[in-house]
């Protein structure tokens, strides 16, 4: 669990107010990226909990609810970066259960998960109505593919240095905490194609640099 500080608060303070000064009329998508370890679904959880002052309602979800199956994430091998990269996710059922209907054409009806990758199995379809005003925070990996980019109002990166975010993972249970071990290969080497790919730094409307939780700085845009 993060301990709170004042340089936090006062990050997410910033990003939710930019966040819910976009289309009012309509729902804002939010995407928070970074490596696996950069701390993205607590400070999704928390920049949600930021914008509750502007009255907007928020949803949360993650991309980690539209796994594809297990035949086809490890279809290149259980240790191939390549596969970790291209078939870990169904973006296809992302945009169609999530970020589609919340776009602006969206009828707003939507789900915020379709696969349960412990299990290797569908779940069952659990709809639900956004509010016409509704901001959606969305937490995952690779949130800046060429799939996704255009579903973003809004984007945060996490940037963390891997033997950070290795560490973190490895507390979890997760991770080896050595960069070079040869288990983190799939794993750390499949992000580096994303950043090298898709260069979510130049992207992203903020990039936060989260190694420290208690004191993380925005760093683009500069402030």
């Amino acid at each position: 669990m993060v301990t709170s500080t004042p340089r936090r608060t006062a990050v997410l303070a910033e990003i939710a107010a930019s966040v819910a000064a976009l289309h009012p009329d309509r729902v804002v998508r939010v995407g928070v990226d970074g490596v696996d370890g950069a701390g993205k679904t607590t400070f999704a959880d928390e920049l949600a909990d930021a914008l509750a002052p502007s009255g907007r309602p928020t949803i949360r979800a993650g991309v980690d609810g539209f796994h594809h199956p297990r035949s086809v994430r490890h279809r290149r091998g259980r240790d191939s970066p390549e596969g970790f990269f291209h078939d870990s996710y169904d973006y296809g059922q992302l945009r169609t259960s999530l970020l589609d209907p919340l776009g602006p054409a969206g009828h707003r009806r939507y789900r915020t998960r379709a696969f349960d990758h412990e299990t290797d199995r569908p779940v069952e379809p659990t709809w639900a109505l956004a509010p016409r005003d509704a901001i959606l925070v969305v937490d995952g990996i690779f949130l800046h593919r060429p799939e996704l980019r255009p579903c973003w109002d809004y984007s945060v990166f996490l940037h963390v240095d891997f033997t950070v975010s290795l560490g973190r993972a490895a507390a979890r249970g997760d991770l080896d905490p050595d960069p070079a071990a040869p288990a983190n290969r799939r794993y750390v080497q499949g992000q580096l194609l994303y950043l090298d790919q898709c260069r979510p730094h130049d992207l992203a409307s903020v990039v936060v640099d989260n190694n420290s939780l208690g004191t993380p700085r925005i760093t683009r845009p500069t402030t």
